[in-house]
């Protein structure tokens, strides 16, 4: 049988092969076992992602299932691990947080909800292509500034959603929206210490060795990183999505499919998403972690009767396992102790500290586009801050910041994986964003925090 290179076999073999000759450029004398079968599974993974040889969910499935049959195997490892942690992702508080965010959104959606909010944005707007854009993504970026990046990602998807039913997949203006959006929501979150998890670890790690980091003080150079992105990628959307996309014409633009929606059920949204929100918004004072508060959505919606069994079926479920598989190749990663030992190569090299910082911002972005940035912030950043000691500050909000600029892959934050969702992208729509902020983003943030210190 003929395979052409094209084709999905052929996808399939090509990504083995590239991950083998990677493997064997790669690999160190002094690997275990372990650290072989992961470091494969690294290059395959990001092969087959890449590739679109397969769908991307899938890929994560594959991940969980390799990881199981080759590290906690004795005929395949002289040292099997413990396996459970590599599919208890499924259960983690990011993927919990996000199936929060899918109940809202799918409520938002049912009740008409999404509609009303894109409505009073498009008053704003009008009907150019360039300040929907821009309106859109500069709510995302204020919301998200307070509340969660996935939740606010998944609010405003769903709000767009009629808009995009409009257009049709392959406008410029329907792919814009739907790439800007997770964007929008990573760069507002740089902009406080509560926007990200990654800057709430820096803050706790700062906190540690008794370095006071505030609110205000994160602000000073959070809010001008994230105009200066905002214009970047703007910029970046327009160029590749808007350019010679006429005026929007926005008469028949349908909205949401709901069939005489009960008042009671709108304003019972309301009063749910109002609540989360505001739980989400007060973490710090009642202690309750951001995915435990995204039980109340998950609770409420069905209770009240907003959301039924048909409704919950209908979600992205296929997006958890996305985020899941991810989430179980950054532990592995981090477990098998790869991680440190490249880190570790990198101290090796005879520069100066600054330079070394700004190499380890490059090294945090490379590692969150294939793990969670809160998982990649929990590593790099008690790692540098012991490589580069009295820097500890900067350290703290460079690499945090960086972890962010992670937007290559679906995979590669919970808000990519819900944008990816909607069918309206292919994984290379990414790349545009994704590689502008992979080159600039981490030296951005290097120069801003540096000179505002």
């Amino acid at each position: 049988m003929k395979y052409s290179i094209t084709s999905k076999t052929g996808k399939i073999i090509l990504s083995g092969l590239i991950a083998f000759v990677l493997l064997w450029f790669v690999q160190e004398p002094e690997f275990n076992r372990s650290q072989t079968y992961v470091l494969f599974l690294l290059f395959f993974s990001i092969a087959l992602w890449l590739s679109e040889a397969i769908p991307a969910y899938v890929v994560s499935i594959l991940i969980m299932a390799y990881l199981v049959f080759t590290l906690g195997n004795d005929y395949l490892n002289p040292e099997p691990r413990d396996v459970l942690p590599y599919v208890n992702t499924f259960s983690s508080t990011g993927i919990w947080l996000i199936m929060g965010g899918f109940f809202i959104a799918s409520a938002m959606t049912k009740t008409t909800l999404d509609k009303d909010i894109f409505q009073w944005a498009l008053r704003i707007s009008g009907n150019s292509p360039v300040k929907i854009l821009f309106s859109i993504l500069i709510l995302t970026m204020v919301l998200s500034m307070l509340m969660s990046n996935t939740a606010t990602t998944a609010m405003l998807i769903a709000a767009v959603g009629p808009l995009l039913l409009h257009l049709g997949k392959e406008n410029g203006l329907a792919k814009a929206l739907v790439v800007g959006i997770p964007v929008a929501s990573t760069i507002g979150g740089m902009a406080t210490i509560i926007g990200s998890p990654p800057n709430s670890i820096a803050s706790s790690l700062l906190t540690k060795q008794n370095i006071t980091m505030s609110f205000v003080d994160w602000m000073v150079f959070g809010v001008p990183i994230m105009l200066l992105f905002l214009v970047l990628n703007a910029g970046t959307l327009y160029y590749f999505f808007l350019r010679g996309v006429p005026t929007i014409d926005l008469n028949g633009m349908g909205g949401s499919q709901a069939e005489e929606v009960p008042r009671s059920h709108k304003t019972m949204v309301i009063v749910i998403v109002v609540l989360t929100v505001l739980f989400w918004l007060t973490t710090s004072i009642h202690h309750v972690s951001v995915a435990a508060i995204s039980a109340f959505p998950i609770l409420l919606l069905p209770l009240s009767g907003v959301l039924v069994a048909k409704d919950i079926k209908q979600l992205p479920w296929d997006t958890l396992f996305l985020v899941a598989g991810g989430l179980s190749l950054g532990l592995a990663l981090e477990e098998t102790n790869l991680l440190r030992y490249y880190s570790d190569k990198l101290l090796l090299l005879p520069i100066s500290p600054i330079s070394m910082l700004l190499i380890f911002c490059y090294v945090s972005m490379l590692v969150s586009n294939i793990m969670s940035n809160t998982a990649a912030s929990s590593l790099m950043i008690p790692l540098v801050m012991t490589v580069l000691p009295g820097m500890e500050k900067e350290v703290a909000a460079i690499i945090a910041i960086a972890s962010s600029t992670s937007l290559l892959l679906p995979v590669s934050s919970p808000s990519n994986a819900i944008a990816y969702s909607t069918g309206v992208l292919k994984q290379k729509d990414f790349l545009y964003t994704g590689f502008v902020m992979a080159t600039l983003g981490p030296l951005i943030a290097f120069a801003v925090v540096w000179v505002l210190k």
